[in-house]
């Protein structure tokens, strides 16, 4: 079975030059500089093996990419249809080239909440009718959950908190 020919990727000057600003872009990150390279790459006919060379990655890191930028060329186009500022284009073209999100466990408290957990760790323990000098991360765990500021925390999520003086 022979190794098919990736897909060609078509773009408008615009975006080809958005892509050019971000490869010449001093700060921005190493993964989206080559990633913008891959589909640079990919207009002008490069193979996924040249460019599995060129930007050292893995054939099937050129042709995820390759895939993935293929599936939001649409709204790619219509965004250049509508004439959005070449500031939006450039966010929807960094978002295409960013890693979507892992599996794992989110984020399980607010900033609000964090900041309220906070606050019982500059207090004194004795204001809570604690019998400790220090809070514990179990103490500030059950505090929490007491005050209704989360209904679950393990010790573990409270301890930098409790490193707060």
């Amino acid at each position: 079975m022979g190794i098919s020919k990736a897909l060609p990727i078509q773009i408008s000057s615009r975006t080809e030059m958005l892509l050019q600003q971000i490869v010449r872009g001093t700060t921005n990150p190493y993964r989206l500089v080559r990633r913008a390279k891959l589909i640079l790459g990919a207009v002008h006919g490069e193979s996924n093996s040249s460019m599995s060379r060129r930007l050292e990655l893995d054939r099937e890191q050129v042709a995820l990419w390759r895939k993935r930028w293929r599936e939001q060329s649409e709204k790619l186009a219509a965004a250049e249809q509508q004439q959005v500022t070449d500031k939006k284009l450039m966010v929807l073209i960094k978002e295409i080239l960013s890693d979507r999100p892992r599996p794992g466990t989110t984020k399980s408290f607010t900033v609000e909440q964090v900041v309220q957990i906070v606050a019982i760790a500059c207090e004194s323990p004795e204001k809570s009718d604690r019998p400790i000098s220090h809070w514990t991360p179990k103490e500030l765990a059950d505090e929490a959950m007491k005050r209704g500021i989360v209904e679950e925390i393990s010790p573990r999520s409270a301890i930098p908190s409790a490193h707060i003086s």
